[in-house]
């Protein structure tokens, strides 16, 4: 049970608003110290991971792309573009974000887009063009819709995809309860969920444009 302590201090650790990278490698310390391995072993751990997930390092090279795209006017170009649009609405924009977002990631292409690639440079500053111009000058709500859209499509659509790590865990727990399901059943049933959650989101999305029409009227 011990090894369980790692559980308390991520629970800890978020309900504090600790630093989330900090509050997890603590937690994974606790669950290495309380299993029996010596810190030289913990630290050979972190190591072994680090070595194994090359994706960690990814981000050193993202942000410097992304930020050079931006200081080139990445963000004013993509506003320009929306704006030559005229049939397309923020709920339409990101109806269709949300869509593509769900597909790929049921492909297991969950890093061809994400908040730091796609959301920031692109989705959001084309969703506040296309909010403004349907009379909503408050880009704050709109640039967290635009993150909630890419987390929403990202969650739903990539329990389809039959070899992420969700998809593995579920299986590990139900074989624990004695339920044996092959990986592709569980990625099948993910399907009417991602159906599901497009239809509520879209919704939501749709609601969104009734507003802002009615506001202009």
């Amino acid at each position: 049970m011990l090894v369980l302590a790692g559980v308390a201090v991520i629970a800890l650790g978020f309900l504090l608003r600790f630093n989330p990278l900090l509050v997890i490698v603590v937690a994974a310390a606790v669950t290495g110290l309380a299993a029996g391995l010596d810190p030289l072993a913990v630290l050979a751990k972190f190591g072994h991971a680090f070595n194994q997930s090359r994706y960690v390092t990814a981000i050193y090279m993202v942000l410097p792309v992304i930020g050079l795209l931006e200081r080139a006017g990445l963000q004013e170009r993509a506003r320009g573009l929306v704006g030559g649009l005229r049939g397309l609405t923020v709920g339409r924009l990101l109806a269709g974000y949300l869509l593509f977002r769900q597909l790929s990631a049921a492909l297991g292409l969950n890093a061809v887009a994400g908040p730091a690639q796609t959301v920031r440079p692109l989705v959001a500053p084309m969703a506040e063009a296309a909010a403004a111009r349907q009379g909503e000058e408050d880009g704050e709500p709109i640039r967290a819709l635009a993150a909630a859209t890419d987390n929403i499509g990202l969650f739903f659509g990539e329990d389809i995809f039959i070899a992420i790590g969700s998809i593995l865990l579920m299986r590990g727990v139900l074989e624990g309860y004695g339920v044996r399901v092959e990986p592709f059943q569980l990625s099948v049933w993910a399907i009417p969920t991602a159906i599901a959650a497009f239809l509520v989101h879209g919704a939501r999305l749709w609601w969104l444009d009734r507003r802002l029409r009615r506001r202009t009227r």
